[in-house]
This record gives C-alpha cells, sequence and structure tokens, in this order.
C-alpha cells in the first residue's frame, strides 16, 4: 500500500525537507502584470518584493489547476503509488480544496485522501512533514490522516501585518470592519478561525507589542498543555526581526522546539512585506 504525499509551494518546505520526506510539491502561479511564474520554480522573493514597491499594478496569484493536479497523481500512480495524501492551502482563503474534492470523486486511479489545512505556510508545511514522516515509518493511510486531524485541532496562529490594503485588495480578511486598523497606521493582529479564514482579532501600535501579545498567548497555551510544543516564527521579507523572535522565544521558552519560515510570493500577494507571526502547536516529531 505505498503512500504518497502532496502538497503546494504555500507550505514553503526547503529543499531538504522536500527531499527528506519524497513530498511532491504543487506551484501556485504568481501574476506580476502581464507575466507570469510558478511559484519558487521561476520567481525569486527579490524580484517579486521589488515589484510589490515599484508597481501600481498589484500582484495576483491562480491556484493550482485540477489539470497540474491531475498531471501529479497520475505520473504517481505510474511509480506505484496507490493512495495520496493531498494536503493544501485552506479552504477558508481559496476555492481549490472545493475543486479537489469534487475533482477526487471522479478519480479512480488511486484512493486521494484531500486534506484541508485550514491555514498557510508553516501550519501546512507540518502536516506534510508529519504525513511524509509517517509514510517513511511504514503507517498507513486512515493512521496518518488521523495523526494529522489531532495535530491541526491543537494549532493556534496569530500574524500581523504592516498593511491591511493587500488582505481588503484580494478579499482574504473576513471582518472588514478590521479596516480602522490601516487609518489609525496600528498594527491588526490576526489570525484563522475555525474554518481556516482570516479574522482580525486585536490592534496593537507596533511589531513589538504584537510579540508581546503572541507570548502571552504562547505562554498561557504552554501552562494549558502537557505535550511537546513546536513553535515557528513566520517572515515576509523582514529578516533582522524574525532573528530577534526566534531569539526571544529561545530565551522564553526554553522547552519549545523554535523554528523559522518565510512567507513566499503567493502568501505576500495578500498578507504584504514585513508580515510577522508565530505558530504553534503539538510537535509533529512527537505524534509521528
Amino acid at each position: 500500500m505505498p503512500t504518497a504525499v502532496v502538497t503546494d509551494t504555500a507550505a514553503y518546505l526547503t529543499p531538504e525537507q522536500i527531499s527528506e520526506y519524497n513530498i511532491t510539491v504543487l506551484p501556485i502561479t504568481v501574476i506580476l502584470g502581464d507575466k507570469q511564474y510558478k511559484e519558487t520554480e521561476e520567481l525569486d522573493l527579490q524580484t517579486f518584493y521589488d515589484y510589490l514597491k515599484n508597481e501600481k499594478e498589484l500582484p495576483t496569484t491562480a491556484q493550482v489547476s485540477m489539470g497540474q493536479i491531475e498531471e501529479a497523481y497520475d505520473r504517481l500512480v505510474s511509480e506505484g503509488y496507490d493512495h495520496i495524501i493531498s494536503i493544501h492551502l485552506s479552504s477558508g482563503i481559496t476555492s481549490f480544496m472545493d475543486n479537489l474534492r469534487m475533482f477526487c470523486k471522479d478519480y479512480d486511479k488511486a484512493t486521494i485522501y484531500p486534506f484541508d489545512s485550514l491555514v498557510a505556510s508553516a501550519g501546512e508545511a507540518d502536516l506534510a512533514l508529519l504525513a511524509g514522516s509517517m509514510v517513511k515509518e511504514g503507517k498507513d493511510p486512515e493512521t496518518i490522516v488521523k495523526q494529522m486531524e489531532v495535530m491541526r485541532s491543537t494549532r493556534d496562529v496569530y500574524f500581523a501585518v504592516d498593511d491591511l490594503k493587500h488582505l481588503m485588495r484580494t478579499g482574504r480578511l473576513s471582518n472588514r470592519s478590521a479596516v480602522i486598523g490601516n487609518l489609525l497606521n496600528i498594527k491588526p493582529l490576526l489570525t484563522f478561525d475555525p474554518e481556516g479564514k482570516i479574522i482580525a482579532i486585536d490592534k496593537e501600535r507596533t511589531m513589538k507589542r504584537c510579540l508581546k501579545k503572541m507570548i502571552e498567548e504562547l505562554d498561557k497555551y504552554q501552562t494549558e498543555h502537557d505535550f511537546k510544543i513546536h513553535a515557528t516564527v513566520i517572515d515576509a521579507n523582514n529578516e533582522s526581526t524574525a532573528t530577534n523572535w526566534v531569539n526571544e522565544l529561545h530565551e522564553k521558552f526554553p522547552h519549545i522546539r523554535v523554528t523559522r519560515s518565510q512567507l513566499g510570493p503567493a502568501i505576500s500577494v495578500h498578507t504584504g512585506e514585513k508580515t510577522m507571526g508565530i505558530l504553534w502547536e503539538q510537535d509533529w516529531k512527537e505524534l509521528k
């Protein structure tokens, strides 16, 4: 019962992770003016952020097509896989998962397990890493999906954007009244709700205050749970701030595993540059 793991570039897995856990990654398309790029394959971060700063026409994205999905699944079937766990960007911010579920009803060459991450970036990546590690250990797909559901249920994520205009323009912010933060030069504190939609939950004056609020939430979280926690600092082209946040988490939470992840073009189209966030959950290394 060979099982394959598939995800998309919104997970921002490293080449080393992709190789170690044999994960198939499908590229989201990023559109800059009249040019289209497959994320990670054709578009480097510097080119994207230069465009974001200098061009009036804002970038957009196109989700993975069902043609890409079918091609990837067919290739995996030809390689001997008869079960495919397919983990993707939250259904709360894209229609992709709905389209995938419809496609899977008619795809009969393998058993497909479409899995809604209900998030993006590191949360999606950790699900793929958990699945990939369990496949390596010979676990069956039903057991893997159950453990993925367990980890997803333990997740918290908070992030702050420098400017709300990107989320407002692309329709990814559910409670639109939060635009007041933009008018007052306030950093809105955002999260994903249980349906995977982005909502504003608080407002702070600075990124430093946002970090303080996130640390308070993480401290509360660790007192309420007795499992090992993995926290990821996530940034959109904000290297120095991300390094400082990682160091602060290491200092305040020595028993929590802390890693870093970047937001690339497909997500930064919606959040803008300099976005900062922290995601935490039960450590996938404990669940495998």
